[in-house]
């Protein structure tokens, strides 16, 4: 039996799926679909699914968390194009001894995620699964035509750019796993919350966007190495990461020195992050920092930078390792 990677099956898709219309601007292959709606408008539109014993377990992720994270991480899908999310659909795939207490909680941290965004939902589908509870959510965004960022934009000689800390959902998931998912102090509950309660950097997005001064960009789900090669993928480009300009926090050392776990590979490889990746010409680089310091009082970091040819490549001071696509692959896990 010959098993796809996720990358092979979206691309035999892509392939498939017609190139699209007049009024279809961006297809398959970006974090949401744009679509020309005139009048200097761009209308965005992504999807995405939640699945019980892939993408989340009841064990830990209780149902009002869940809820907001089914919202979240498809607001960030419009964040990373630079867009304000606009209304939501919802379908739920529920087994039949679900509880209204349950469904409640859910709907609640749903509704609350939407909400902190000005985010309405419209409609959407409910289905009886057999056993397992699924969930999709569709966004609809919109942005200025002018201002849209994408993948396939990035060039030679920009900077390579995250807007914070790497590789704490992975910790979190890390404790959730050994069942101490209420256990801990301040430093362990930061690492909880950025795996089961991300927060989506919309108004980053928009700022960022807006400002004229970013080449390209996409959000952090499936981990570093993963989403920069679907960047560099996309942009005909490749890209060097300096392993000591990672930005990794005191609680991300901490927790992987006391589980004996590699910091590193959490913020190359962990995933769902949710944070912005996003390339700059170098000379754009103190005008960008002081334009986001000045907004929303908060630091981007430069991790590498955008060279010719393919793949990313990590740079340790002592040699060059490569790291494309070593992020999460929903057919290569074990």
């Amino acid at each position: 039996m010959v098993t796809l990677s996720e990358n092979e099956i979206i691309a035999r898709i892509r392939r498939q799926s017609a190139s699209g219309s007049g009024e279809l601007l961006v297809g398959i292959g970006d974090d949401c679909a744009v679509i020309d709606r005139g009048n200097g408008l761009a209308e965005l539109i992504t999807t995405d699914t939640l699945i019980e014993g892939i993408h989340f377990d009841p064990a830990w992720h209780n149902p009002e968390l869940l809820g907001r994270k089914a919202a979240a991480v498809n607001l960030s899908d419009v964040a990373a194009m630079g867009g304000r999310p606009r209304y939501a659909l919802l379908s739920l795939a529920l087994p039949g001894d679900f509880t209204e207490s349950w469904f409640a909680s859910f709907m609640s941290g749903f509704q609350a995620m939407l909400a902190d965004y000005d985010t309405l939902l419209i409609g959407g589908d409910t289905v009886k699964s057999a056993g397992a509870i699924a969930i999709s959510v569709t966004i609809l965004g919109e942005a200025a035509a002018g201002h849209l960022l994408l993948r396939s934009t990035a060039r030679p000689g920009d900077l390579v750019m995250v807007s914070g800390s790497l590789g704490e959902a992975a910790a979190g998931l890390e404790f959730c796993r050994r069942g101490q998912a209420g256990e801990g102090n301040g430093a362990r509950q930061q690492l909880i919350a950025a795996h089961l309660d991300p927060t989506p950097e919309v108004a980053l997005g928009m700022v960022l966007a807006e400002s004229g001064l970013v080449s390209a960009m996409m959000d952090i789900s499936d981990g570093l190495a993963t989403d920069l090669a679907h960047l560099c993928n996309e942009s005909g480009v490749a890209a060097e990461i300096d392993k000591e300009s990672l930005p990794i926090s005191g609680a991300l050392r901490d927790t992987a020195e006391a589980l004996a776990c590699d910091p590193v590979a959490w913020a190359i490889s962990g995933g769902e992050d949710y944070r912005l990746l996003f390339t700059v010409p170098g000379g754009h680089r103190e005008k960008l920092s002081a334009l986001v310091r000045d907004q929303l009082g908060r630091d981007i970091t430069v991790i590498g930078r955008i060279i010719e040819g393919e793949g990313v490549t990590l740079l340790d001071g002592e040699g060059r390792l490569d790291i494309s696509y070593r992020g999460y692959d929903h057919f290569n896990q074990t």
